[in-house]
């Protein structure tokens, strides 16, 4: 009778020890299965530092404000290369004077602002009006904060009182008052008398003067 039981006791001994060492594995591999599927999820670099909804912001340069920016989506990404400000659901942006009179009024379905070159890249509908309200409509411009000038290599329709000027290639200051076109493709001149009698969004011209395609279109104030 005491070999018997020596034996049922030494078969239930090693049945635990197999039991726990197999427990112990599969703890393991689960613990290092979490770890991998963490590190995978975490990635710092495509996400915004900063996330700022329904944004008015004015910003000043050497103490003097210098723009407004209105926009329903702000996000930074600062980690990203090069590190930039988004505005994927639109902006607006005003130019300040030292009077602290508006210049220029920017509007853009997505705009990026390259924070260390101090360039604005503006796409979509980008339209914009200057202080003489002289309104300027293209799909891509360019505005560098350093040299203070306006650029794009587009399409550009600029409306001025009395006529309408299109081409591809533009440049211009920040004020939008002085500017070049550089493959002007035609200046239509508006008759005053029937644009009182013509719906804003019917737009009619009464003559068309031709434009010499290798000479800019130069707007001096």
């Amino acid at each position: 009778m005491q070999l018997i039981k020596v034996r049922i006791y030494k078969t239930m001994s090693i049945t635990t020890v197999f039991v726990a060492v197999v427990m112990l594995l599969f703890i393991s591999a689960c613990s290092g299965n979490k770890k991998q599927l963490g590190d995978a999820v975490i990635n710092r670099d495509s996400l915004p530092a900063l996330e700022t909804h329904d944004v008015i912001t004015l910003i000043s340069d050497s103490g003097v404000i210098r723009y407004r920016i209105t926009t329903p989506l702000w996000l930074v990404y600062d980690k990203l290369n090069p590190s930039h400000w988004s505005f994927e659901e639109g902006v607006y942006l005003e130019n300040f004077d030292e009077n602290n009179d508006v210049q220029a009024e920017i509007k853009s379905d997505t705009a990026y602002y390259y924070d260390k070159q101090k360039l604005w890249e503006l796409r979509g509908h980008v339209e914009i009006k200057n202080q003489q309200g002289e309104r300027f409509n293209t799909e891509l411009l360019f505005w560098n904060q350093d040299t203070q000038k306006v650029y794009s290599d587009q399409f550009i329709r600029i409306e001025q009182i009395d006529r309408i000027i299109t081409g591809h290639g533009f440049d211009s200051n920040q004020q939008f008052t002085v500017y070049t076109i550089h493959k002007p493709e035609g200046i239509f001149y508006v008759d005053e008398d029937k644009m009182a009698a013509t719906p804003a969004d019917s737009l009619q011209t009464d003559t068309i003067a031709p434009v010499n395609a290798d000479r800019p279109v130069r707007k001096r104030p």
